[in-house]
């Protein structure tokens, strides 16, 4: 047997001023033929867990191109076509498709990649097998579920089991080209929008929700069972929770088990929506801790496509003159630069931020005035040890280490979320021997950082990817959705 093997994922946060073209896909993940296999080998990703598949079984593969981009706005056509066309292009000769995809990733010309993906595969190949592994935040489409023969979504979010997903959506595929199953897909969405703070799957409503579904996989003729997030900053009319399940060729069956879950779900469709505090009230809260605490700037997170730039945070942190803060990460090339030509140990005054206007927000961009010492300069590069994304060599680009009044920051040319200690450790900083950590990270950073404390401390402060909907021009969204319907 010969295999496609293939990974294309970006998540589109369609209010984000930041670009996505061809730059932004090689800045993260970029890999082709051979590097497929060489770099992913031995990461979390659905990729390696279609990479074990053929090597227990004894399948060939090719592997034209594994590319992710950092979250961001629409990626642009040309782009989208490019990457596109290396995948339809390779498919010809080969017996299965076995595809890592996102599923929330939008362009200039469609408002769902992977549907529109998925369909022009089948129209040529109306006959292929086809595997695909999503994220957990996926807006699942028609298209997407039509044109697919086994679909898998993650089950963690933080995401842990990535290469689990990819073990679990192939081997399926093997089974039904074996003629040993039949996948039926059955699919329905949850007429909601969640809010991403609410998703964590430790906490509820999800805990109860991935444990239900849990158990139904083990009812008879049920292969597999996923329940997705959504992604609602990718303004979709799909960006609502939904519900993928497989069985063993009982149809009736799997749409009986889709709606035990819908009404589940709905059921707790109060504990999706998260509700606010000031900012100035939650520092309080950080005041009074006494040991460890993480502090959360969870609107400007670049994993959902913030620009990483936004100093609301910062700013109110050091005015509350909290103590022993170190942070991850702002991204200011320019800064950088400067801290560069300045060299380790020199106190310089540096406009630190705000580089991006956000228009969706209709906010300017504001920067930050800081004096300080340049701790450190590296070139950004380390390798991920934690859970999530496990085996990645990670590239900040040029980076710095900002040591002002309480509080050391760490300012990256490049876009990377904070989700794993290794980005402080990188930068000879041992974030466990600090009184305070600031991420701009929402739940992924849980993986890591849970090995130095559970104790979070939510910071409602500015940037795209805000909890506050209210305050998001949304254009493809239902209008009926829970909670702007009240129903």
């Amino acid at each position: 047997m010969h295999a496609l093997l293939a990974m294309l994922k970006h998540e589109t946060n369609a209010f984000s001023p930041i670009k996505t073209d061809l730059s932004r896909f090689k800045q993260w993940t970029y890999l082709r033929n051979s590097e497929v296999t060489e770099k992913l080998n031995d990461t979390n990703s659905a990729i390696a867990g279609y990479l074990d598949l053929a090597k227990k079984h004894g399948f060939s593969v090719d592997t034209p191109i594994a590319t992710e981009a950092m979250p961001s706005g629409p990626c642009d056509h040309e782009t989208y076509w490019q990457l596109k066309e290396k995948i339809i292009n390779q498919i010809n000769r080969h017996d299965c498709l076995m595809l890592e995809l996102h599923g929330a990733m939008v362009t200039e010309s469609t408002l769902d990649a992977e549907g529109d993906l998925l369909q022009e595969i089948r129209q040529a190949h109306p006959d292929l097998p086809v595997a695909v592994s999503l994220d957990f935040h996926a807006n699942i489409s028609e298209e997407l579920v039509n044109n697919a023969t086994v679909i898998c979504g993650y089950h963690s979010y933080p995401h842990t089991d990535i290469r689990e997903t990819g073990l679990r959506a192939g081997h399926l595929l093997l089974d039904f080209m074996a003629g040993k199953i039949e996948p039926v897909i059955s699919f329905g969405q949850i007429p909601l929008i969640s809010h991403t703070l609410r998703q964590g799957t430790d906490d509820e409503p999800f805990k109860s929700i991935m444990t239900l579904c849990r158990q139904l996989e083990h009812s008879e003729h049920i292969l597999d069972i996923s329940f997705f997030g959504g992604f609602p900053h990718s303004d979709t009319p799909d960006v609502m929770p939904s519900v993928i399940v497989i069985s063993d060729g009982h149809a009736e069956l799997a749409e009986q088990v889709c709606d035990q879950i819908i009404q589940k779900a709905w059921q707790l469709r109060a504990d999706f929506v998260y509700h606010h505090q000031p900012l100035s009230k939650a520092l309080i809260k950080a005041v009074n801790q006494k040991n460890t605490v993480l502090l959360l700037d969870h609107a400007d997170n670049c994993g959902s496509g913030g620009t990483q730039d936004v100093m609301t945070v910062i700013e109110a942190v050091l005015a509350r003159n909290l103590k022993d803060v170190v942070m991850a990460t702002v991204c200011d090339p320019s800064a950088v630069q400067l801290m560069q030509v300045a060299g380790i140990d020199q106190h310089i005054t540096v406009e630190l931020g705000g580089k991006h206007d956000m228009p969706a927000l209709k906010r300017k961009g504001k920067p930050l005035t800081l004096n300080g010492r340049v701790k450190a300069l590296t070139d950004g590069r380390w390798k991920i040890q934690g859970e999530m994304y496990n085996g990645l060599e990670i590239n900040m680009g040029a980076t710095a280490v900002f040591q002002t009044s309480n509080m050391t920051i760490i300012i990256t040319s490049r876009h990377i979320e904070p989700w794993d200690k290794g980005i402080f450790i990188a930068c000879g900083i041992n974030p466990e021997q600090h009184k305070y950590i600031l991420l701009k990270s929402r739940i992924h950073h849980r993986a890591s950082f849970r090995t130095i404390t559970e104790k979070e401390i939510l910071l409602d402060g500015d940037g795209v990817t805000t909890s506050d909907y209210t305050k998001l021009p949304f254009k493809h969204r239902p209008e009926n959705l829970y909670p702007f319907n009240q129903a």
